[in-house]
């Protein structure tokens, strides 16, 4: 059996465990919106593979997923929610909007000093009443692809690496709330892919992390890890075929 760095024996760390001062919850703090994707997809019935073809009509908002899935993760690090308070306007939303985006996605900002959004319950709320205040402040498509952590997705991952990132995963969800996780196949690219993580827990084979997916907000998507191949998986999904997939936090240092 190859060795696990502890994992077997050690607990996944579960989140809100008094580090932090707000829980995550999916319907309340993730984006109404979704990202669109370029191709539609599907599966060859003869060769089990996956083919793609373009979309029709051209998508508006797409190749946005890492954006989203960091707006996510910053407004839960920095800002806070005022349903009771009286609405404002949308150009003084945009403001707070930017206020947020400029805020570093390492580090949480005290109560006192977090972005006030009064007369919404949280950010699903907002960017359901206001996405394209949002989607204009967010961030541009070559923000994903320019992530300084891709150059990560075109070397080897090794099975202790990716044991690491698992155990790496589960902390911060623990102590920030959320990880951004890059998830590729390279050099196939049937996916290249930000999913935003926001609790883990230990199961009989390995790990199961929730996820917010910026392509299909409506419902989480479970990312597992397998102690025994030491990979992480995704299920089947509307643009994935579904597999064993490379998978390492991002927005979490200087390098990534």
């Amino acid at each position: 059996m190859p060795d696990f760095g502890g994992i077997l024996n050690e607990p996944i760390l579960e989140p809100n465990t008094g580090q932090l001062d707000r829980e995550f919850v999916f319907w309340r703090d993730t984006l109404g919106f979704r990202n669109e994707t370029e191709w539609v997809y599907g599966k060859d019935p003869d060769t089990g593979k996956q083919t793609h073809q373009p979309a029709h009509p051209k998508p508006t908002y797409s190749l946005r997923c890492f954006v989203m899935a960091r707006t996510v993760q910053q407004f839960h690090l920095h800002s806070e929610f005022l349903p009771e308070q009286a609405r404002l306007s949308a150009d003084e939303y945009r403001w707070r909007v930017q206020e947020v985006i400029r805020l570093d996605p390492r580090k949480r900002q005290s109560n006192d000093r977090r972005i006030k959004f009064p007369g919404y319950v949280g950010l699903r709320e907002l960017s359901d009443s206001l996405p394209e205040v949002i989607k204009s402040v967010a961030g541009g498509a070559w923000q994903s692809y320019a992530q300084r952590g891709n150059w990560r997705m075109v070397l080897p991952f090794l099975r202790s690496s990716q044991i690491e990132e698992s155990r790496r995963i589960a902390e911060s969800v623990a102590q920030r709330g959320t990880a951004v996780i890059h998830v590729a196949d390279f050099p196939r690219l049937r996916i290249n892919h930000a999913l935003l993580a926001y609790s883990s827990r230990a199961t009989a084979s390995g790990i199961s992390i929730a996820t917010y997916d910026p392509n299909a907000p409506a419902t989480p998507l479970e990312l597992t890890f397998s102690l025994t191949d030491a990979r992480f998986r995704l299920p089947s999904t509307a643009y994935y075929i579904g597999g064993w997939v490379n998978a390492y936090e991002v927005y979490c240092s200087f390098w990534r």
